[in-house]
């Protein structure tokens, strides 16, 4: 079997989490989630912790910044870009000193290529992806950033093994060529899944580090994960619709991050371990797979983000995620 570049029965968070306080969000992920926490995102604290803001923050001799509250190619650094690079700068800090000593596995998360090309505006008007060359030219750079990152990372946490997230929302749309126009009254061409493939191989290849590709929308491209080079696959149980690409993926060697947590409210209920732990035991099941291999290919996460949780229901949600992924590896 693969060996997989995470520990058996782990659980992580998808990314981001409630408040702007990214001390305490540190101290939370290394606290509830030992076995394999990340770097918190904290979208509440602004442009530039946002998904797309953030992302474009890693670009390369490529700028950024807030045009008609929408980020757009700015023909040099500006304000915009300063405080997104002053925001990770903060993060990276607290991450160095919550993480002091921390010798295990860490994933780190950024937008990928195609989201990115999806929402970034060029100054002529139109996203991205209505330039291929521009495309490409985005994805070279987020791939010499990240890769960057991940040294900046490596040198603050000298111990730790590393991994890196994409985070491709917007990946069904781009495929299905449902992005869009800015008039609204057209959509951009479709990205076949070759192209597809070949953008996030780019990434994949160049930042030294497995990678996870993590999309929270109906419709993951599992053949297209899996083409890119991807060590595992990340999304929410509850959009899986067809269980044979997924079981193909898993068969190939791909691993899973398995969104089983739900993260909308469930009353004033805690979130029961239990019930994660049958939710993703029980889809093991169902794809027929050795009970065996389960805590060592799959990692249980919540079913998205947690920015929209209180720190009380975030809290508890992650450490039901960690019970429940030793529970399974305990099965």
């Amino acid at each position: 079997m693969t060996d997989f570049p995470w520990p058996a029965g782990a659980a992580t968070g998808v990314g981001s989490l409630p408040g702007a306080d990214i001390a305490e969000a540190q101290r939370m992920v290394f606290g509830e989630l030992p076995d394999l926490p990340h770097l918190a995102e904290l979208p509440e604290r602004g442009p530039g912790a946002d998904l797309i803001g953030r992302g474009a923050g890693f670009l390369v001799e490529l700028s950024v910044q807030l045009y008609a509250a929408r980020w757009q190619v700015a023909p040099r650094p500006g304000r915009d870009i300063r405080r997104t690079a002053d925001l990770l700068e903060r993060d990276l800090d607290q991450l160095a000193e919550q993480g002091d000593g921390f010798a295990g596995t860490l994933k780190l998360q950024s937008a990928g290529p195609w989201t990115l090309a999806a929402n970034l505006e060029l100054p002529i008007g139109g996203r991205m992806l209505r330039d291929p060359g521009a495309v490409r030219d985005l994805t070279a750079s987020l791939a010499e950033g990240l890769r960057r990152h991940v040294d900046d990372v490596r040198k603050r946490l000298p111990q730790a093994s590393l991994l890196l997230q994409l985070d491709e929302p917007s990946l069904p749309e781009v495929m299905a060529g449902h992005v869009p126009t800015e008039s609204g009254l057209g959509a951009y061409r479709a990205v076949d899944g070759p192209d597809a493939a070949t953008g996030l191989r780019t990434v994949v290849e160049i930042v030294g580090v497995p990678v996870v590709v993590h999309c929270c929308a109906p419709g993951v491209p599992l053949g297209v994960v899996r083409d890119a080079g991807a060590a595992a696959v990340s999304f929410d149980l509850s959009l899986l619709t067809d269980l044979d690409p997924l079981g193909e993926a898993i068969e190939a060697g791909l691993g899973l991050f398995a969104g089983a947590a739900p993260t909308t409210p469930a009353g004033d209920r805690p979130p029961d371990y239990k019930q994660i732990a049958e939710r993703v035991s029980s889809l093991w099941g169902r794809l027929g797979f050795p009970a065996e291999r389960l805590s060592r290919q799959v990692v249980v996460t919540p079913a998205c983000g947690l920015a929209g949780s209180g720190e009380r229901r975030a809290r508890a949600l992650l450490k039901a995620c960690r019970e429940a992924g030793r529970s399974l590896a305990e099965a």
